[in-house]
Protein backbone atom coordinates (compact mmCIF):
# COMPACT_ATOMS: atom_id res chain seq x y z
CA UNK A 1 0.00 0.00 0.00
CA UNK A 2 1.36 3.43 -0.93
CA UNK A 3 2.23 5.80 1.87
CA UNK A 4 1.89 9.56 1.57
CA UNK A 5 3.52 12.07 3.90
CA UNK A 6 2.80 10.92 7.48
CA UNK A 7 0.37 12.99 9.54
CA UNK A 8 3.07 13.36 12.20
CA UNK A 9 6.77 14.09 11.55
CA UNK A 10 8.92 11.03 10.94
CA UNK A 11 12.71 10.79 10.92
CA UNK A 12 14.13 7.63 9.38
CA UNK A 13 17.57 6.24 10.19
CA UNK A 14 18.57 3.36 7.94
CA UNK A 15 21.85 1.53 7.61
CA UNK A 16 23.65 -1.81 7.65
CA UNK A 17 24.26 -4.04 10.66
CA UNK A 18 26.65 -2.50 13.17
CA UNK A 19 26.34 1.04 11.84
CA UNK A 20 24.98 2.21 15.20
CA UNK A 21 21.53 3.13 13.93
CA UNK A 22 19.74 1.52 16.88
CA UNK A 23 21.74 3.42 19.49
CA UNK A 24 21.55 6.69 17.56
CA UNK A 25 17.81 6.36 16.95
CA UNK A 26 17.07 5.74 20.62
CA UNK A 27 19.21 8.71 21.73
CA UNK A 28 17.58 11.03 19.18
CA UNK A 29 14.08 9.86 20.14
CA UNK A 30 14.86 10.33 23.84
CA UNK A 31 16.17 13.86 23.31
CA UNK A 32 13.14 14.85 21.23
CA UNK A 33 10.57 13.03 23.37
CA UNK A 34 9.38 11.19 20.24
CA UNK A 35 8.31 7.59 19.75
CA UNK A 36 10.81 5.00 18.50
CA UNK A 37 10.31 2.21 15.96
CA UNK A 38 12.98 -0.49 16.06
CA UNK A 39 11.89 -2.24 12.88
CA UNK A 40 14.69 -4.78 13.12
CA UNK A 41 13.18 -6.00 16.39
CA UNK A 42 9.96 -6.88 14.56
CA UNK A 43 11.82 -9.11 12.09
CA UNK A 44 13.80 -10.62 14.96
CA UNK A 45 10.51 -11.34 16.73
CA UNK A 46 9.17 -13.15 13.67
CA UNK A 47 12.34 -15.26 13.54
CA UNK A 48 12.25 -15.95 17.28
CA UNK A 49 8.56 -16.87 17.24
CA UNK A 50 9.30 -19.29 14.42
CA UNK A 51 12.11 -20.89 16.40
CA UNK A 52 9.95 -21.19 19.51
CA UNK A 53 7.17 -22.87 17.53
CA UNK A 54 9.55 -25.20 15.73
CA UNK A 55 8.56 -23.93 12.29
CA UNK A 56 10.37 -25.03 9.19
CA UNK A 57 12.98 -22.23 8.86
CA UNK A 58 12.21 -21.99 5.14
CA UNK A 59 8.41 -21.83 5.52
CA UNK A 60 7.49 -18.44 4.11
CA UNK A 61 3.72 -18.75 4.63
CA UNK A 62 4.02 -19.84 8.26
CA UNK A 63 6.33 -16.93 9.13
CA UNK A 64 4.11 -14.44 7.30
CA UNK A 65 1.16 -15.68 9.39
CA UNK A 66 3.21 -15.13 12.54
CA UNK A 67 4.08 -11.61 11.41
CA UNK A 68 0.36 -10.82 11.24
CA UNK A 69 -0.78 -12.50 14.46
CA UNK A 70 2.08 -12.47 16.99
CA UNK A 71 1.41 -10.40 20.11
CA UNK A 72 4.27 -7.98 20.71
CA UNK A 73 4.79 -4.94 22.87
CA UNK A 74 7.64 -2.50 23.37
CA UNK A 75 8.31 -0.61 26.55
CA UNK A 76 11.02 0.49 28.97
CA UNK A 77 12.10 -0.55 32.45
CA UNK A 78 12.54 1.78 35.43
CA UNK A 79 15.98 2.78 34.16
CA UNK A 80 14.64 3.62 30.70
CA UNK A 81 16.15 0.56 28.98
CA UNK A 82 14.16 -1.06 26.18
CA UNK A 83 11.97 -4.05 27.04
CA UNK A 84 10.44 -6.26 24.33
CA UNK A 85 7.65 -8.76 24.97
CA UNK A 86 6.49 -11.61 22.73
CA UNK A 87 3.28 -13.43 23.63
CA UNK A 88 3.51 -11.98 27.14
CA UNK A 89 7.13 -13.06 27.71
CA UNK A 90 10.12 -10.74 28.06
CA UNK A 91 12.42 -11.56 25.13
CA UNK A 92 14.59 -8.43 25.24
CA UNK A 93 17.82 -10.41 25.52
CA UNK A 94 16.82 -13.32 23.30
CA UNK A 95 16.04 -11.24 20.21
CA UNK A 96 19.64 -9.97 20.21
CA UNK A 97 21.16 -13.45 19.89
CA UNK A 98 23.18 -13.98 16.70
CA UNK A 99 21.03 -16.97 15.73
CA UNK A 100 17.94 -14.77 15.85
CA UNK A 101 19.68 -12.00 13.94
CA UNK A 102 20.58 -14.37 11.14
CA UNK A 103 16.99 -15.64 11.09
CA UNK A 104 15.70 -12.08 10.93
CA UNK A 105 17.85 -11.35 7.88
CA UNK A 106 16.45 -14.47 6.20
CA UNK A 107 12.75 -13.79 6.87
CA UNK A 108 13.18 -10.10 5.98
CA UNK A 109 13.92 -11.16 2.40
CA UNK A 110 10.45 -12.73 2.04
CA UNK A 111 7.83 -10.40 0.46
CA UNK A 112 4.85 -11.89 2.38
CA UNK A 113 6.58 -11.22 5.72
CA UNK A 114 7.47 -7.67 4.72
CA UNK A 115 3.90 -7.04 3.54
CA UNK A 116 2.49 -8.39 6.79
CA UNK A 117 4.65 -6.01 8.84
CA UNK A 118 4.29 -2.89 6.68
CA UNK A 119 1.11 -1.41 8.15
CA UNK A 120 2.12 -2.57 11.62
CA UNK A 121 5.24 -0.41 11.31
CA UNK A 122 3.37 2.59 9.96
CA UNK A 123 1.05 2.58 12.97
CA UNK A 124 4.00 3.57 15.14
CA UNK A 125 3.80 7.09 13.68
CA UNK A 126 1.98 8.90 16.50
CA UNK A 127 2.27 12.44 17.91
CA UNK A 128 4.50 14.20 18.64
CA UNK A 129 6.72 12.34 16.14
CA UNK A 130 8.56 9.13 15.32
CA UNK A 131 12.18 8.10 14.86
CA UNK A 132 12.19 4.93 12.73
CA UNK A 133 15.27 2.72 12.65
CA UNK A 134 15.80 0.00 10.06
CA UNK A 135 16.93 -0.86 6.57
CA UNK A 136 14.01 0.34 4.43
CA UNK A 137 12.39 2.99 6.58
CA UNK A 138 13.13 5.84 4.19
CA UNK A 139 12.69 3.87 0.97
CA UNK A 140 9.57 1.78 1.64
CA UNK A 141 7.89 2.23 5.01
CA UNK A 142 8.03 6.03 5.34
CA UNK A 143 9.00 7.42 1.92
CA UNK A 144 7.38 10.72 2.90
CA UNK A 145 9.54 11.18 6.02
CA UNK A 146 10.61 14.75 6.73
CA UNK A 147 14.23 13.75 7.36
CA UNK A 148 16.01 10.63 6.11
CA UNK A 149 19.40 9.54 7.39
CA UNK A 150 21.51 6.69 6.04
CA UNK A 151 24.06 5.75 8.69
CA UNK A 152 27.11 3.75 7.73
CA UNK A 153 30.60 2.85 8.95
CA UNK A 154 33.50 0.78 7.71
CA UNK A 155 33.00 -2.99 7.76
CA UNK A 156 35.92 -3.34 10.17
CA UNK A 157 34.47 -0.87 12.66
CA UNK A 158 31.00 -2.38 12.44
CA UNK A 159 32.38 -5.84 13.22
CA UNK A 160 34.43 -4.47 16.12
CA UNK A 161 31.39 -2.71 17.59
CA UNK A 162 29.28 -5.85 17.41
CA UNK A 163 32.11 -7.91 18.91
CA UNK A 164 32.35 -5.53 21.87
CA UNK A 165 28.57 -5.63 22.40
CA UNK A 166 28.57 -9.41 22.54
CA UNK A 167 31.64 -9.59 24.78
CA UNK A 168 30.00 -7.14 27.19
CA UNK A 169 27.00 -9.50 27.33
CA UNK A 170 29.23 -12.49 28.03
CA UNK A 171 29.02 -14.08 24.58
CA UNK A 172 32.19 -15.71 23.25
CA UNK A 173 32.17 -14.90 19.53
CA UNK A 174 35.30 -14.45 17.45
CA UNK A 175 35.85 -11.19 15.61
CA UNK A 176 36.68 -13.10 12.42
CA UNK A 177 33.39 -15.01 12.56
CA UNK A 178 31.45 -11.79 13.15
CA UNK A 179 33.20 -10.12 10.22
CA UNK A 180 32.12 -12.97 7.94
CA UNK A 181 28.54 -12.87 9.24
CA UNK A 182 28.28 -9.10 8.75
CA UNK A 183 29.67 -9.40 5.20
CA UNK A 184 27.15 -12.16 4.41
CA UNK A 185 24.29 -10.14 5.88
CA UNK A 186 25.34 -7.00 3.98
CA UNK A 187 25.29 -8.99 0.74
CA UNK A 188 21.92 -10.61 1.52
CA UNK A 189 20.31 -7.33 2.59
CA UNK A 190 21.63 -5.30 -0.34
CA UNK A 191 20.79 -7.84 -3.05
CA UNK A 192 17.36 -9.09 -1.94
CA UNK A 193 14.61 -8.62 -4.50
CA UNK A 194 12.28 -6.72 -2.16
CA UNK A 195 13.29 -3.52 -0.34
CA UNK A 196 17.06 -3.95 -0.68
CA UNK A 197 19.29 -2.04 1.72
CA UNK A 198 20.18 1.25 0.04
CA UNK A 199 19.93 4.96 0.82
CA UNK A 200 16.75 6.74 -0.22
CA UNK A 201 17.38 9.19 -3.06
CA UNK A 202 16.84 12.11 -0.67
CA UNK A 203 18.68 10.57 2.30
CA UNK A 204 21.61 12.29 3.96
CA UNK A 205 24.54 9.92 4.49
CA UNK A 206 26.48 9.99 7.75
CA UNK A 207 29.65 7.91 8.03
CA UNK A 208 30.06 7.18 11.73
CA UNK A 209 33.51 5.60 11.42
CA UNK A 210 35.65 7.04 14.20
CA UNK A 211 32.83 9.21 15.55
CA UNK A 212 31.39 9.03 19.06
CA UNK A 213 27.70 8.33 19.65
CA UNK A 214 27.29 11.88 20.96
CA UNK A 215 28.82 13.36 17.81
CA UNK A 216 26.51 11.40 15.51
CA UNK A 217 23.43 12.27 17.60
CA UNK A 218 24.35 15.94 17.45
CA UNK A 219 24.80 15.72 13.68
CA UNK A 220 21.28 14.26 13.30
CA UNK A 221 19.80 16.91 15.60
CA UNK A 222 21.59 19.66 13.69
CA UNK A 223 20.19 18.38 10.38
CA UNK A 224 16.72 18.55 11.93
CA UNK A 225 17.30 22.08 13.17
CA UNK A 226 18.41 23.12 9.67
CA UNK A 227 15.00 21.93 8.43
CA UNK A 228 13.19 23.69 11.33
CA UNK A 229 11.84 20.33 12.55
CA UNK A 230 12.78 21.26 16.12
CA UNK A 231 14.65 24.03 17.86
Amino acid sequence: MAETRPLVPVVTIDGPSGSGKGTISRRVADQLGWHLLDSGALYRLVALAGLDRGLDPESVAAHAALAETMRVSFGADAAGAERVNLEGQDVTARIRLEEVGQGASRVAAWPPVRAALLERQRRFAEPPGLVADGRDMGTVVFPGAVLKIFLTASAEERAARRHKQLKDKGSAVSLAALSREIAERDLRDSTRAVAPLRPAEDALIIDSTGLSVAAVVERVLELGRQRSLWS
